[in-house]
C-alpha cells in the first residue's frame, strides 16, 4: 500500500489549497470594501478552493491509506465542531457550500 500523501498529485493539490486559502484569508476582512469585480474574483477563488477541497476529500474517502482516512475523519469532526450534525455527510456539506457561493455571487452580480 502506497502512502496517500506521497503522491505527487496529492502533494500538489494540498499546496494549491494552502495557497488559495492564504490568498482568500488576506482578502476576507476587506471584502465589503472590494468593488464588484474584486468581489466576484474573491467568490471565484472560494469556488475554486471548494472544488479542490472536495476533490481531495473524495480521494481521501476512496483511499485505504490510514492517514488519509484519519484526515477525512478530521474534516468531518471539524464540520461537527462548526455546528453540523454528528452524522454529517461531507458530500452534502460541500454541495451546500456550493449553493451558498452561487447565491452570494448572484447577489453581487
Amino acid at each position: 500500500m502506497s502512502d496517500f500523501f506521497d503522491s505527487e498529485f496529492v502533494q500538489e493539490a494540498i499546496h494549491e489549497i494552502n495557497e488559495l486559502q492564504e490568498e482568500i484569508y488576506t482578502e476576507v476582512f476587506s471584502f465589503e470594501k472590494l468593488d464588484r469585480e474584486e468581489k466576484i474574483e474573491h467568490i471565484d477563488k472560494l469556488d475554486l478552493l471548494l472544488e479542490k477541497q472536495r476533490n481531495l476529500y473524495t480521494r481521501m474517502a476512496l483511499s485505504d491509506d490510514p492517514r488519509a482516512q484519519e484526515m477525512r475523519e478530521s474534516v468531518r469532526k471539524s464540520a461537527v465542531l462548526m455546528g453540523f450534525p454528528q452524522d454529517v455527510d461531507c458530500g452534502v456539506l460541500f454541495a451546500n457550500m456550493q449553493k451558498t457561493l452561487t447565491k452570494v455571487r448572484a447577489q453581487i452580480s
